[in-house]
This record gives C-alpha cells, structure tokens and sequence, in this order.
C-alpha cells in the first residue's frame, strides 16, 4: 500500500531544499518500506543540491537514516514488519568479485542504484505524478521510503534511532577510515584535515585505534575544540598561516604515520600527503569535485614509499560493521550523543542545509514525527 510521506528535495541546483509531500509506493520483489525515525545532514545531500555531487533532480534526499520496517515484499525473509533498521547507501549484493572478496563497499550493483533503486526504477512521485530520484537509492529524508533490502541493516531495538541514524554514513566513513582503510596502529601519529562531521569521526576512529597522538587541522577554532572532545591531541588552525606544510610536519616529530583528507579537494589532499613521515598513508575520505585533480611529485611517490589511497563509506561492511559500532557506543568507546548539535523537525530542512553550508559544527539530524 502507498504512504504520502512529506520528503526533502533538491529541485534546482544551487536552491534551497524544498519540502514537498510524496508518495512512496509499496514495495516490489526484494524491497522493504522503512518510517524513518530520524537521518543525518550530510555534507554530501549538500553537495547534491549544488552540483559537487552530479545526480539528476529532481532528488528526494537522505542517505544517513534510520527508522522501523513498515511493510516488506516478496522475496523478503531477513526483515519483518517491526524491525528497527539503519540505512546503508550503498547497496551491497552479496555476490559479485568485490563482495565475495571482503570490499562490499565497492559493489557493483552500487553503481547501479545511485539515484534509484538497482532495478533502475523509483518508487517515489511527486503530487503531480513525476517520478523523482533518490539519493544513493536511499531518499530516506522523508517520513517513509521503500529501499532494497540489500541498503538496510537490521539493528537492536533497544538503540536509540537518532543516535543509529549516524552509524549510516558519517560515523562510519570516518571511523572506517581509521580503523578499516589505514588500520591505524596503536601509539603512531595521526594527522586529521577537516574536522567536520566525518572529520571528527576520523579523529575518534584514531583514538579508538590506540593511536598516540592526534592533530586535527582546520580553520576555525571552535571546531578544533570540539575536535579535542572526541580524541584529538593537537589542534592546528590553519588560517593566515604561512608555512603549514612545515609547522605540521614539524609538529607531528618528523611527520604523521597517518594522515586522512576529510575536506575532499586537490589542495587539502596534496597538504595530507606532505605532512607523511617515509613509509605514511594518507587517506582520502571527502569527496572533491569532478574536475578537482592532485598533484604530486612522481619522484617522491617512488623513493619516499608513502601511498596516497581512497576510503569510500570508510572501507564499509555494514552487515559487520553497524552492530560493532553499536557496540562500541553502548561500552562508552564512541561517542554519539555528543555529534548531535542541533536536531530540526522536517519542515525545518532548509535551515538545516543552511547551517550545514555556513559550517556549524557537528552533525544536525531531522527527527520525523513518525517515529
């Protein structure tokens, strides 16, 4: 059975999201309707309401989501109606080369649901009946959304959905990072770009990882501060500064074992590079834009034997993953609660994506008055 279902959407590039009611259809073969709970602002939504991100509009938006299964169709057996369950926006089949090998996070069938879901049809409309698109096949920024079931994971009842809803993309991409990309030794030196949302994620995978010190770089102080709440160190404010490279290479005792791009663009990438000792790994975790490039000296790649690697959805294998990072929130290892700056009702969206573009701190999450 359909749902109207008010949604986010992104409908012109560089324009405010607007918030529209939908309708979301029932599900088909292999498909479950989630009422979600609560989900994430991420930086990445934002990037698709301005072009950073390339994915047609209309766009029903939210990836970072969690929520309770409505209804399930055919073909369904590991969820049933009552199960409380995160979102995972990449879908992840199970079957193909980089499955079957341990890197889920690279499915193939990802690439297939991007902006709907894998069967490449949608099961959203509009009020005038126009088929909208989704986020990375989730589109769970609305008060229902029917999702493969291969982008749900089911989770305890006893999580609080607001604090789950973070698991779904911004914890994990940063905690990933660290433990699962660079698998950050106990007592080395990591060095964090960009303390946002993942950023600060990144900084808590460090610790978590035992890592022995911690620099996290940025431009504003408040969010050094905050930075140092969730594991960091060192704080280095990179504004009206003159010789970064060098203070941070200095700062880190001769360079960073590990150092991880959280902003996603050429510069900060080429800074996270340079301030590895011999032998560091820096990791890219934000995403640039498409014509962003980096460059590097070819001879230094070779001689200095550092590597400069991805981290997509921080190396994920959210069937695993979720309930362990569940886990580590409830021992008091990871901290959630302390994420959520400022929580909006669904009609409050728009303000949401503007303090997520003027660069609050932290990690805003729209609570739906269904849950």
């Amino acid at each position: 059975m359909a749902q109207l279902a008010k949604a986010v959407l992104a409908r012109e590039l560089g324009k405010p999201v607007v918030v529209e009611q939908i309708e979301v259809a029932a599900p088909k073969h292999g498909e479950v309707m989630v009422r979600i709970a609560a989900c994430g602002v991420c930086h990445s939504d934002l990037s698709a309401t301005n072009g950073t991100i390339n994915y047609p509009l209309p766009l029903v938006l939210g990836h970072e989501g969690a929520g309770v299964i409505a209804a399930v169709g055919d073909g369904v057996d590991n969820y049933v109606v009552g199960d409380h369950v995160v979102s995972s926006f990449v879908s992840m089949c199970g079957h193909c080369h980089y499955c079957q090998t341990g890197r889920p996070q690279l499915c193939v069938q990802s690439l297939k649901s991007l902006f709907t879901l894998p069967d490449g049809t949608v099961r959203t409309r509009d009020s005038k009946g126009q088929d909208l698109n989704v986020f990375c096949g989730c589109g769970v920024m609305a008060e229902y959304a029917t999702v493969h079931m291969d982008n749900v994971v089911k989770i305890d009842r006893s999580m609080p959905l607001d604090r789950a809803a973070l698991i779904a993309c911004g914890v994990m991409t940063g905690v990933g990072a660290a433990v699962n990309t660079a698998q950050v030794e106990a007592g080395s030196i990591a060095l964090v770009i960009g303390c946002g949302g993942v950023g600060l994620n990144a900084i808590q995978g460090c610790a978590i990882a035992g890592a022995g010190m911690i620099v996290a770089v940025d431009t504003s102080d408040e969010k050094l501060e905050m930075a140092k709440r969730f594991g960091a160190t060192h704080g280095y404010n990179i504004t009206g500064q003159a010789n970064v490279g060098k203070d941070l290479f200095k700062l880190c005792g001769g360079g960073a074992d590990y150092a991880f791009d959280c902003v996603g663009n050429g510069r900060s990438s080429e800074m996270a590079w340079g301030v590895l000792r011999r032998g560091g790994t820096a990791v890219i975790v934000g995403i640039a834009g498409p014509k962003d490039q980096i460059v590097l000296s070819a001879q230094q790649a070779a001689t200095t034997e550092k590597t400069l690697t991805g981290s997509m959805y921080g190396s994920a294998r959210p069937q695993l993953d979720f309930p362990r990072l569940i886990g580590l929130y409830r021992s008091g290892r990871l901290k959630l609660d302390e994420l959520i700056t400022r929580t909006y009702s669904i009609d409050e969206a728009p303000r949401a994506f503007a303090d997520l573009n003027e660069g609050k701190q932290g990690r805003g999450v729209v609570i739906f008055d269904a849950a």
